[in-house]
Parts: structure tokens; sequence; C-alpha cells
């Protein structure tokens, strides 16, 4: 994922969730409960799949890179998602269960996505990399604090910033300055991205059994429906700030 900007309470949850439930266990204790293990597996997937999309899409965006460094700076971020695509592959494949069939229910909803909120222009782009993917970290991280501490530890590394928050951030600022009349246009795409990125995640969830229970509280240390107000909460906090930061109005 392409975020830097973690939630500020995101290293607090991971902490104290550490010390208590499956959030204690290794994964051959965690993974005894086929339930747990389901929706592990589903989460690796969704996510492998979402590195994989993320490559294939800051690949495409280079080629709309107004300059040679930009165009650079957007291959090297591209290599750093695959990366983080190869670890969560090599996981699934660790654990016994075939990489592939673990992404392919979420290739739907991902692509369907990706359709729905391909960027017209590179500015667009630099906004949806860190707009739209931080929203999805910002959730799997609060899902991430829940999980067994193998788990929760990849899932932590895969979402650390490839370097694109900083770099969307200055060229975003940049270009604003330079014509303040793009704030608009970029304000209202970034709040499309915004309703996108949770009706999309929502429906990830709600269309895999394993996944839903253990969000829900049934498997694991799940949110109770008020935790999942909460957690919404913080995510949308999260996102004006990022909104704040690119000098977008949320």
């Amino acid at each position: 994922m392409t975020t830097s900007d973690k939630p500020e309470h995101a290293a607090e949850t991971t902490d104290a969730a550490a010390h208590t439930g499956v959030a204690a266990q290794d994964w051959a204790t965690a993974a005894a409960d086929p339930q747990y293990r389901a929706a592990v597996v589903d989460l690796l997937g969704a996510l492998a799949y979402g590195e994989l999309a993320a490559f294939e899409r800051l690949a495409e965006d280079a080629k709309l890179a107004p300059t040679l460094e930009d165009k650079a700076e957007l291959a090297k971020m591209a290599s750093a998602e695959f990366h983080h695509f190869e670890r969560l592959r090599d996981r699934l494949t660790e654990i016994g269960e075939e990489p592939t069939a673990a992404m392919e229910p979420f290739v739907a909803a991902l692509d369907g996505f990706h359709k729905q909120t391909a960027p017209s222009d590179w500015l667009e782009g630099l906004v949806k990399a860190y707009v739209g993917d931080s929203i999805a970290s910002d959730f799997y991280r609060e899902v991430a604090a829940r999980l067994d501490a193998d788990t929760r530890s990849l899932v932590l590394a895969v979402l650390d910033d490839t370097g694109h928050a900083g770099f969307a951030v200055e060229r975003v600022r940049a270009a604003i300055d330079a014509d303040p009349r793009v704030g608009g246009r970029l304000a209202l795409w970034a709040r499309r991205l915004m309703g996108e990125a949770l009706s999309q995640s929502q429906r990830v969830v709600a269309e895999r059994d394993a996944l839903s229970t253990m969000l829900v509280g049934g498997v694991a240390d799940g949110f109770d429906l008020a935790e999942v107000g909460k957690m919404f909460s913080r995510i949308t906090e999260a996102h004006t700030k990022r909104m704040a930061a690119l000098g977008l109005a949320a």
C-alpha cells in the first residue's frame, strides 16, 4: 500500500490488543480454529491481490508522469508494491494455501473499484494512490490489531509506505499553488474516492463469511457494533487529515 501517515491510534490499538485473546497467540496456535484460519486466508488473499493491482496501477500511472524524474519515482514505488505482493504470496504458500485461489474471490470487487475510479490525469492518479489506498490501509490496520502475532506482523509490514505519500503531497500542493482551480476538482475527486473505497471494503467483507464473522466478534477478538462505528469514524478522521495535507477541503 502507499500510505505513510498511519492513524495515530494504530500503534496503540495494536499494542493493546497484543496482550489479549488471539492477538497474544502465534499463527500455529490461532490457526487451530478452522474459521479463524479461513478468515486469515481471505485477508491475505485480498491484500495480495490489492498489492498486485497497486503494482499494475503505478506502472500505468508512470506513463502519465510529466517528467522522467516522476516516471522513475513511480517505477520505484511499483517495484516496492510488487515486493509486498511477493511476501503475501509466499506466506500463503508457506501455510499450505494456493495463492491464486486465495486471491481469486477478490478480483472482481477490486477490479470493479479501479475501473470505477480510473484517474483522468496525472494529478488524479496521485490523489487516488494517496487517498484511496490509504483508506484501505487504515481498514486493514484496524483488522490487524485483532490478528495473531505472526499474521499481524506481516500485514503491518506490507502496509508500510512505499514513498508515495510524501511524493503525492508535494506534487499536488505544487499543482494547486500553480493553479488554485485545480484544488476544487481534486477535492471532488477525493470525496468520490472516499465513498467508493468504503463501499468496496464493505462489499468485500460482506461477501466472505469468515471475514465478516471475524470482524463482528465471532472469530478472534472482533469488533462489536459500537466499535465498528468507531472504526469508521477513525478512518474518516484520518481521511480528513490527509485531505488537509494535500491542501484540499474534505
